[in-house]
């Protein structure tokens, strides 16, 4: 029997540099190389799309925190 799989990989990176973007380059970069030593992710796992946002730590951490910010 064949099946389908749809599946989420979701992580969480804290890094110190010097701009958002920064962080989002070193990331990119780190999974390109992870996908480039484990071409199983792309050839049998289909592997489609990873995709981040970088941003300033604050209310954003803590989905479950209400409290409006002053």
């Amino acid at each position: 029997m064949q099946v389908k799989i749809h599946w989420i990989i979701d992580g969480m990176a804290d890094m110190d540099v010097d701009k958002p973007e920064d962080a989002e380059a070193k990331v990119e970069e780190m999974l390109k190389q992870v996908l480039a030593d484990n071409p199983d992710l792309i050839n049998v796992l289909g592997a489609r799309a990873i995709q981040g946002k970088a941003y300033l730590p604050g209310s954003e951490d803590d989905i479950g925190d209400t409290t409006p910010d002053v």
